[in-house]
C-alpha cells in the first residue's frame, strides 16, 4: 500500500479547491483556462498545465468542448480535498484524535485469511502487542465520516511490511489505534487496518482486534457504532 497521504503539491490543492468552488465536486464544471488562471492569479498558459497535470494525476476528469472544457473532480481528487479539510479541522477546531460513526455491515470474508497469514501475523504480534481475531469487523461511514476519515492521515500508523512467500508477494499495511464504541460498551484496543489490496472504498473501515468484536460487544449488522482513532 502506498503511504496515506497522497503526494499532491500546494499548487493543485489550490487548483483543486478552485475547480470545487466552481462546481467540479457535486457535478460537471464549465471550465476556461482564462477564467481559471483569474481566479488562481497565474497566466493562463500555468492555467492550462495545471488543469493537464490533474488529468494526468487522476484528480480529474476533463471532456474538451469549443468554448473551453467541462471538469469533473475524481473520487482521488475527492480524497485530496477531504485530506486538506480535515487538516483545517484539526487546526481550527483543536480536535484530538479522530471519530468515525458507522454502523455494522457485512465484510467479503478477505479478512480472515489476510490476518491469519504468518507474515502479517508475526508483526501484529510484536507492534501491536497482541495476537488479532482472524477477521474484520466492517463499518461503513456515514456521510460526514466518510469526510472525517481523511483525518486519519495526521495520525501516524503503524506500518505491517509487506513480505512474500514462494507463492507470491503480500503488500504493507496501515494500523492505527482506536476504540470502538457501542450501546454495549467499549472495547479496547482496537486497530483501523488498511491494507494495500482492499475492495471497500473510503465509506468502510475494517477493525482488527485481540477478539472477535461481534461476540464480544454482541454486535449485529446494522448496529451503530463510533471507531475513536487515537492519537499515539
Amino acid at each position: 500500500m502506498a503511504e496515506p497521504t497522497l503526494a499532491v503539491g500546494a499548487d493543485a490543492r489550490e487548483t483543486l479547491k478552485v475547480l470545487a468552488l466552481e462546481g467540479a465536486l457535486a457535478d460537471r464544471a464549465h471550465v476556461s483556462c482564462g477564467g481559471l488562471a483569474d481566479r488562481l492569479g497565474v497566466s493562463t498558459q500555468t492555467a492550462s498545465r495545471r488543469l493537464q497535470e490533474l488529468d494526468e494525476a487522476g484528480l480529474v476528469d476533463r471532456e474538451m468542448v469549443s468554448d473551453g472544457q467541462y471538469v469533473t473532480t475524481t473520487d482521488a481528487g475527492r480524497a485530496e480535498l477531504e485530506r486538506e479539510y480535515a487538516d483545517y479541522r484539526r487546526l481550527f477546531e483543536e480536535l484530538t484524535g479522530v471519530d468515525l460513526h458507522g454502523t455494522v455491515t457485512a465484510g467479503m470474508g478477505e479478512g480472515r485469511h489476510y490476518i491469519s497469514l504468518p507474515g502479517y501475523m508475526e508483526q501484529f504480534r510484536e507492534r501491536l502487542g497482541y495476537e488479532p481475531f482472524p477477521g474484520t469487523l466492517n463499518v461503513e461511514l456515514d456521510e460526514s465520516s466518510v469526510r472525517a476519515r481523511a483525518g486519519l492521515d495526521a495520525v501516524d500508523p503503524v506500518r505491517i511490511e509487506g513480505w512474500e512467500d514462494d507463492e507470491r508477494t503480500y503488500g504493507p499495511a496501515f494500523c492505527w489505534p482506536a476504540t470502538l464504541e457501542t450501546d454495549a460498551g467499549t472495547y479496547d484496543p482496537v486497530h483501523v487496518i488498511a491494507p494495500e489490496r482492499t475492495h471497500h472504498g473510503q465509506d468502510k473501515v475494517e477493525l482488527i482486534a485481540p477478539d472477535r468484536l461481534r461476540d464480544e460487544l454482541d454486535l449485529a449488522d446494522g448496529e451503530q457504532v463510533t471507531v475513536h482513532v487515537e492519537e499515539d
